[in-house]
């Protein structure tokens, strides 16, 4: 190492330097704040010449470029014309019976939609006693409004449209499950319901030993 020219160390130390350079400018590129938009190589479809919620446009009249259903659409597969399948209420009352065919199609159809929709808060076998219920409970904020057991008087006594009618525009702290359910969908819900209802024998008592 004596015998290398003195140019050598000064030399290898540059290199070195500019070695790490690139690294040490990388850095701070992804560390320190920058008005102007980065380098972005890769785009994978990132950048997009595309309007924004709520964003302005001067294409349309009013300057929104979020545009308002046509009035009168149809969603596809949507039954029309027929209000008791459609809202539970005909007349200036709930219907009693339940407008579709309850086969175990039908049934297995609102167990499954019931514990992804209804289980939450109202427990898998409907007395309100759910995860989201038991967590709300032990927050004691004072604003939750426990669910109602599906076994109570008051429960047993609603018709299936009012069932229907509450799963689609909600109820005190539940909310309206219309837009996420669809009709037939609800329909299974309110056969499960009243399955459910039918399994206890004895309103008033409370029956869980039962169902697990």
């Amino acid at each position: 190492m004596k015998d290398l020219p003195r140019w050598v160390r000064p030399l290898a130390l540059t290199i070195t330097v500019l070695a790490l350079l690139p690294l040490v400018l990388i850095g701070r590129a992804r560390l320190v704040p920058k008005s102007s938009p980065r380098i972005h190589l890769i785009q994978d479809m990132d950048a997009q010449p595309k309007y924004g919620p709520q964003a302005a446009s001067p294409l349309f009249a009013d300057g929104r470029a979020m545009r308002p259903p046509v009035a009168g659409t149809v969603e596809h597969g949507a039954v029309v014309d027929d209000p008791a399948l459609t809202t539970g209420w005909v007349g200036d009352r709930w219907i009693e019976t339940m407008p579709v065919s309850v086969d175990e199609t039908l049934l297995r159809r609102g167990r499954e939609r019931f514990d992804i929709y209804c289980a939450p808060c109202h427990g898998l076998s409907g007395y309100g006693d759910g995860p989201v219920s038991k967590r709300a409970e032990a927050l004691a904020e004072g604003t939750w409004v426990i669910p109602s057991s599906l076994y109570a008087d008051q429960s047993r006594s609603l018709p299936a449209g009012q069932l229907f009618g509450t799963i689609t525009s909600g109820v005190r702290n539940m909310p309206a499950y219309g837009a996420q359910i669809g009709v037939h969908d609800r329909w299974a819900i309110v056969a499960h319901v009243q399955a459910l209802q039918r399994s206890q024998p004895t309103s008033g008592v409370d029956q869980r030993v039962a169902l697990e």
